[in-house]
Formats: C-alpha cells, sequence, structure tokens
C-alpha cells in the first residue's frame, strides 16, 4: 500500500510517500513547500487570508504530487500554527470542503512523540541520555530520552516564526536585539530548566529544519562530496556551528541569500534559529550536536506501520 503523509507546518508543508509492507516501508519521494501559515497572524492566534491562501496551494501542490504516485491513503498532519489559531478549525474544515483532505490536528505532546519515532529509526540512541531538538515555526520540542524510551518531552511555543513576529530584527541583527530573544527564551524555558536537572544531557540531536539547513552548509565546507540528500544523520561540530552562527548574526538578508545551500525560504528565519541553537547548547554545556534528517512525518510512518496510529 502506498501511503502519503502531508506535515504542515507553520512554515513548511512537508510530503512524504511511502510503500508500506506488512512491518516497515520505504520511502519513495519527500518533498516540501513553503506555505509560511504562521506568517502575519501567528502571535495573534489567526491565520490571515493570504497564509490561508497559501496552505490551500501548497497542500493542491503536494496534491499534484500525490497523484504521480498513485497513492492509497494520505494522512495529514497539523501542528503549532494550526491548534494555536482562533480560526484554525476554519482552515481545516476549507481543506475538507475544496480539497478533501481530512486534516490531524495534534497536540505539543502528540507532536513530540512522533518526532521522537521519527529519529529513533535512524540515529543510534543508546544508554546516555540525549536531548533532542525541533525547531519548528510555531513550536519547538524538547525530547529526553536514551535506548529505553522517553524520559520527558514538552513542546514550547517559541517556534522561529513566533521569535520573528514577536522581535523584527534589524537587518542585520543588533547586539541589542540578541539579548533581548536570548532573555525571552531564558524566561519562557522553565520546564527545560527543571528537566535537565533532573535529567542532564551532553549531546543534541536536532531533528531536520533549520538543523538540515546548517548540516548541509557545513558539509558543503567540510565535506562537498557528500549528498546530503542521502544522509540521514550528520555531526556538527560545535567550533563549526559557532563560527557559522557568527556569519549568520553579521550578515544581511541579501548576503544569505547568496550563501551556498541555504534555502531561500529560510533566509528570514535562520538567524533567530540559529540564536536558539546556540543558546541552549551554551546554556546547558553541550559537548556535542547531531542533526537528524527524520522528524514527524517518519515517525508517522512508523506508527501508521507499526499500528499505532
Amino acid at each position: 500500500m502506498r501511503i502519503a503523509i502531508i506535515d504542515l507546518g507553520t512554515n513548511t508543508f512537508n510530503l512524504l510517500i511511502a510503500e508500506q509492507t506488512e512491518n516497515s516501508y520505504t520511502i519513495l519521494l519527500e518533498n516540501k513547500y513553503p506555505a509560511k501559515l504562521g506568517k502575519g497572524g501567528i502571535n495573534d492566534k489567526k491565520i490571515v487570508p493570504e497564509a490561508m491562501e497559501r496552505g490551500l496551494l501548497a497542500l493542491k501542490t503536494h496534491l499534484n504530487t500525490i497523484a504521480q504516485y498513485k497513492v492509497d491513503k494520505v494522512v495529514c498532519m497539523a501542528t503549532a500554527a494550526i491548534r494555536s489559531a482562533s480560526n484554525g478549525q476554519d482552515f481545516v474544515e476549507r481543506v475538507k470542503q475544496e480539497l478533501g483532505l481530512d486534516i490531524q490536528v495534534i497536540d505539543g505532546q502528540k507532536e513530540a512523540e512522533l518526532i521522537f519515532d521519527g529519529i529513533k529509526q535512524v540515529v543510534p540512541i543508546g544508554e546516555e541520555r540525549v536531548l533532542i531538538l525541533d525547531i519548528g515555526g510555531g513550536s519547538n520540542e524538547f525530547i529526553i530520552a536514551n535506548k529505553d524510551g522517553v524520559m520527558w518531552k514538552h513542546s514550547f511555543d517559541l517556534g522561529v516564526a513566533r521569535l520573528l513576529d514577536r522581535f523584527q530584527p534589524s537587518n542585520p541583527i543588533k547586539q541589542e536585539e540578541i539579548d533581548a530573544v536570548e532573555q525571552y527564551i531564558k524566561s519562557e524555558l522553565t520546564l527545560l530548566y527543571e528537566a535537565l536537572s533532573k535529567f542532564p544531557c551532553s549531546t543534541l540531536i536536532g531533528s531536520s529544519g533549520s538543523f538540515d539547513t546548517l548540516a548541509a552548509m557545513l558539509a558543503g565546507v567540510h565535506h562537498p562530496h557528500l549528498d546530503m540528500e542521502k544522509v540521514m544523520t550528520y555531526r556538527i561540530l560545535i567550533d563549526s556551528a559557532q563560527a557559522l552562527h557568527e556569519q549568520f548574526l553579521r550578515s544581511t538578508t541579501e548576503e544569505r541569500l547568496n550563501m551556498k545551500r541555504l534555502d531561500s525560504h529560510r533566509v528570514d528565519m535562520i538567524v533567530l534559529a540559529s540564536i536558539f541553537i546556540n543558546f541552549i547548547v551554551n546554556e546547558f554545556n553541550i559537548k556535542e550536536i547531531w542533526q537528524c534528517a527524520f522528524a514527524l512525518k517518519e515517525g508517522t510512518i512508523y506508527q501508521i506501520v507499526n499500528k499505532q496510529l
């Protein structure tokens, strides 16, 4: 059976098409569309009309792709932008009416669970605890786990689209703006401080999104022959990440548009994403960072195959 998973994120609608066998699956295609559903309204808890139209166009584009693969089932999972919007249900109903798609709106705990089920398929997690971070547009999920499973997880409304809308930084960002962002992040992460005091971690695993971008850019310098579309996990050296972070902080939008391997739709978001990552690494004394290409959509197909969803 062929299944399509659409992950309706705040910035990007991600598509995965897989061939399911009895107890496994093979990925046939992965694609993404920059819907920017949260743009213009995320901190007001609404999806503005232009964003709603972008979301519909993104889904239509993915449906055109899905039609070429003769898919038997389409599963749509919606996260922070839709679940936190006062008119999120309006979008869900429009999609049902106009496109015939049923959208499952999941809470932050379920989102974190699916992310972990994606990551554990390709990252060998052992006895040592790891801190997993998925940076989204609307929310950021943190998970503490080892080979025995999840010890703690939480979804924070600290996604990059929210931070961008709240702070609207200069171009390039100023030091006082960086300080304000970091102070705000710190004030919102009380539960993470408590969790890491109980379950300390020295390894950070970053799932998809911004971590994919960092990995691709750093691999372009240090491992230029790697085909990053085939690499499921990549070690991000902390010194290299720090140097790239400082480059982002100094850069203008125009300069970032010309940076190699930086997706154009991440140009506005990457500075704040990098500030968030850098803050976590320094604040919690992280010694090692790994990027993982698998996340929510791979966790969704995993749960479907294992009859958990």
